[in-house]
């Protein structure tokens, strides 16, 4: 298998230092200023300002199923959630926590709160 030096790039993370130029043996490497690891967006502020755009995004989305879908039952809710819904999630989405007041009042209530279901069950779908 060949290392494909064209998918290398570089995520600076310096503050008040110059971005140097780095390589890999004479092809120079792409800079990038936010990258996806472990299905996370991170950006070179360390913030996941676009990650939480991801996950208002998705919570938006599973409203409008709520509003505009008649039925509540579970089987129809979690089909239309996975095909719409579930892509816009992330990996890492249950275990991290937005650090700024502007992310937190994008997304406003958790996705991680769930979907209850309104037949009097009170389970959560997600």
């Amino acid at each position: 298998m060949k290392f494909n030096k064209g998918k290398c790039k570089v995520l600076h993370l310096e503050r008040n230092y110059p971005m140097h130029q780095y390589g890999l043996g004479v092809d120079p490497l792409k800079s990038s200023s936010a990258e996806r690891d472990l299905e996370v967006l991170v950006d070179n502020k360390l913030t996941m300002r676009q990650q939480c755009a991801l996950v208002a995004k998705a919570s938006s989305l599973l409203g409008c199923i709520k509003k505009s879908v008649a039925s509540r039952l579970r089987e129809v809710i979690l089909t239309l959630y996975s095909a719409l819904v579930r892509p816009h999630l992330e990996y890492c989405v249950q275990f991290w926590a937005p650090q700024f007041k502007k992310d937190k009042e994008l997304l406003g209530e958790s996705p991680a709160e769930g979907y209850n279901d309104d037949q009097g069950t009170g389970a959560t779908l997600l």
